[in-house]
């Protein structure tokens, strides 16, 4: 049997307070309260996933720049597999499993996934990280792409171009292929699989505080360590702080897994001075296309060639999501704006969407409204997470996570408890990175990759990452 919780042995266990429950707060409040620690969550939604998580795709892949990015998607994507195990603590997940705990879990739906070839992802660099990780794949030339994706334009569309350019509806004159892996797809309900996080979490002891607001961090004069949190009363419906509910919760550790507010929380910490990554809110649109023709009926689709990615789902829908193409403008948010983010759909988003993804599947039936969701991504410059401690002793930050790392949820749980465990221990993180050895993929996970202080990663710029 392995043993998922890594048991604390004599490792110290401290009182944690964690901002945030979306899928990856939740994930990784239950993992450090498994590991033995005091877990307090805060959170100013009135529950779980309510934020970023819910406008989420849900998409699972493994096509990322860097090998330790690839490994824990590898190793999450067996975690999500058996998410009803994880959830539940059977097989050794927790010291105290508990068979069905809940009424519904959130499940895999595994479709496989193909990455469109483009000048951005070196199709080399990605075929030599899949080899390490052991992650298969293969190679599609523009035959084996339209025999396996029935409908497809296989055309040659890059660079990227503006939808209401004349140059966007020229010909291709060359045809694409592709990296597709048999494995991947998407996460059935990312709200669910937050609740279901917390859900857990609550049942083996995490208290859980919601419509509450950060407003202060407290630090010890001397030592500058974190001592706790300040928080008021939050009005969701109105999008402000209030001043009743005022209340210090104290905490030897405060993990900021904030999203688009993470800014303002390390602000108030006073981290973030040594950052060689910018982090900034970045606000965006998923739509959905129903269509009869269900033309997505196999794997996910990267389409960083036009700029969109797809997925399918559930009665013939299609969820369409842009890559950040550099000839659109991005709607890039100040971190005190979030609040102020309209939150709804856009014709000109919508167009640029689905006007896409019609160039792929000429047969695609485009609403005549849009129909999908906004959400509000925390971005950092090259896309890669920060799963770190900072400067200020005791302050954490799983940040920069919006847009591409959902799917990294089940392995950033554990990831991070293991990290905050180990330093709160003694370990000199920043001098000797610490090392996550996976539990399925058996994969080491060199978590300086996710540093704070990391050389700006070389990634494709965009949300894959």
């Amino acid at each position: 049997m392995i043993d998922f919780c890594q048991l604390k042995g004599n490792l110290l266990a401290v009182h944690i307070v964690v901002i945030g429950a979306g899928v990856i707060g939740s994930s990784i409040s239950l993992q450090l309260k498994r590991l033995g620690h005091d877990v307090t969550v805060v959170d100013r939604n009135s529950g779980a996933g309510l934020g970023s998580t819910s406008a989420s795709s849900a998409v699972v892949r493994f096509n990322y720049s860097t090998f330790d990015a690839v490994a824990l998607a590898w190793e999450s994507y067996f975690l999500w597999k058996e998410f009803k195990a994880l959830i539940d603590g059977t097989n050794n997940y927790s010291k105290n499993p508990l068979e069905n705990s809940q009424e519904h879990y959130a499940h895999l739906e595994d479709r496989g996934y193909v990455m469109l070839d483009v000048p951005v992802l070196s199709n080399e660099n990605t075929m030599k990280l899949f080899d390490r990780a052991k992650v298969p794949y293969e190679i599609w030339d523009s035959k084996t792409l339209k025999e396996n994706m029935p409908g497809i334009d296989a055309g040659r569309y890059w660079p990227n171009k503006p939808v209401k350019s004349d140059a966007f509806w020229d010909e291709a004159t060359e045809e694409i292929g592709g990296i597709f892996s048999k494995h991947g797809g998407y996460v059935s309900d990312p709200l669910l699989a937050a609740q279901n996080f917390a859900t857990a979490a609550k049942r083996e002891g995490v208290n859980f505080r919601f419509k509450k607001a950060i407003v202060g961090i407290e630090k010890d004069a001397t030592t500058g360590h974190v001592t706790g949190v300040r928080v008021n009363d939050f009005d969701n419906q109105n999008k402000k702080g209030l001043d009743s509910g005022q209340e210090l919760i104290t905490a030897d550790v405060v993990v900021n897994v904030a999203g688009p507010w993470s800014t303002l929380i390390n602000q108030m910490a006073g981290a973030g001075s040594d950052f060689t990554v910018e982090l900034k809110p970045l606000r965006a649109e998923v739509h959905q296309i129903s269509t009869p023709k269900d033309i997505l009926k196999g794997p996910i689709m990267g389409d960083l060639d036009l700029g969109t990615y797809v997925r399918s789902g559930p009665g013939g829908i299609t969820l369409v999501g842009g890559t950040e193409p550099e000839c659109d403008e991005l709607e890039w948010v100040e971190p005190d704006k979030v609040d102020e983010v309209n939150m709804t759909r856009t014709v000109e988003v919508f167009e640029s969407q689905t006007y896409r993804f019609a160039r792929r599947f000429p047969a695609a039936q485009i609403p005549s409204s849009p129909v999908g969701v906004v959400g509000v991504y925390d971005v950092s410059s090259d896309w890669t997470p920060i799963y770190d401690k900072t400067d200020v002793p005791g302050f954490y930050v799983a940040i920069g996570t919006s847009g591409n790392q959902f799917k990294n949820a089940t392995g950033a749980g554990l990831i991070m408890a293991h990290l905050i465990t180990q330093v709160e221990n003694g370990a000199e993180h920043d001098k000797n990175p610490v090392v996550y050895n996976c539990i399925n993929t058996k994969l080491e996970i060199n978590l300086g990759t996710f540093s704070r202080k990391r050389a700006r990663n070389t990634t494709s710029g965009t949300v894959m990452g």
